[in-house]
């Protein structure tokens, strides 16, 4: 039953998170990197990350392929291990791990209290790019998609809300309309618009057809609102390159889906920084 996996699934994590607290950071997220090496191939079907890497032009070979879901799955369990210190990111002694570009972007958003749309993929530590944006004082609801184990999404809840973005929008019908009531609050968005979904558009996402969300690009034709894309990158294990790259200019002629497939095309490039540091596991061409 799923609910005796879940609930089995939570007390390990717990326990892990407690291991994780009491060996520091840099220990665990090394440990995190060999179970996710270990572990997450049993999650995940191989064919299926090597299907999407292959249509993709990622790697010219299988054993290159090969060697980068490795480094995916390290990366997965980096991640998973560094939870228990998010909150040390945003005001503990972890803050230096962390270096900014493009730092005069979000000043001038504080500056003229201009409402942005982050956009961004699930890249490295994902989590630190709303909390980071967040820590600079702009006004921000995050769009997040919870858990399948209702046990363990109450607890990812309780630390997005508390130590990386205090508004949390959950994804779906009813988080359009808590978009557009953020909106009215003077709120800026922070939107992932790597996942599949089935209320998109169909356009290319690395030459093949996807469904992808029209949410940015419905809200940029609304409310006329800049989109600023942003990317994370890990470096030397423990630390990340944090990039809020210039607003993308769009025609006031562009329909839904040429912006659509404008975002697209960013969110390429920036996986193409780093593919090992993206998730490839989703069946995103489902």
């Amino acid at each position: 039953m799923k609910i005796i996996r879940y609930f089995f699934e939570f007390i390990i994590i717990k326990f892990l998170f407690l291991i994780f607290k009491l060996i520091g950071y840099k220990r665990s997220s090394d440990l995190g990197e060999k179970i996710g090496k270990i572990f997450g191939p049993l999650f995940r079907n191989k064919k299926i990350i090597l299907e999407n890497l292959e249509f993709s032009n990622i790697e010219d070979n299988e054993y290159s392929r090969t060697k980068l879901i490795r480094e995916m799955w390290g990366s997965y369990g980096r991640i998973f291990s560094e939870y228990p210190f998010i909150e040390k990111f945003k005001s503990g002694n972890l803050q230096d791990f962390i270096k900014i570009n493009g730092q005069e972007i979000l000043d001038e958003i504080l500056e003229t209290k201009k409402q942005v749309i982050f956009i961004s993929g699930h890249f490295s530590n994902f989590e630190l790019m709303a909390q980071q944006i967040e820590k600079k004082n702009i006004k921000l609801a995050a769009i997040y998609r919870p858990l399948n184990n209702f046990f363990l999404n109450k607890t990812m809840e309780e630390i997005r809300k508390k130590f990386i973005c205090k508004n949390q929008i959950k994804k779906g019908l009813s988080g359009t309309r808590e978009i557009l009531k953020h909106l009215k609050d003077g709120c800026s968005i922070a939107l992932m618009i790597d996942q599949r979904v089935t209320e998109g558009i169909k356009v290319n996402f690395f030459n093949r057809k996807a469904f992808t969300t029209t949410i940015p690009a419905q809200l940029i034709k609304k409310y006329k609102l800049n989109v600023v894309p942003v990317h994370i990158e890990r470096q030397n294990k423990y630390y990340f390159n944090l990039s809020f790259h210039k607003p993308i200019n769009f025609d006031p002629t562009d329909d839904v889906e040429k912006i659509t497939i404008k975002l697209n095309r960013c969110l390429e490039d920036m996986i193409l920084k780093n593919p090992s540091q993206w998730i490839w596991s989703h069946n995103r061409w489902k």
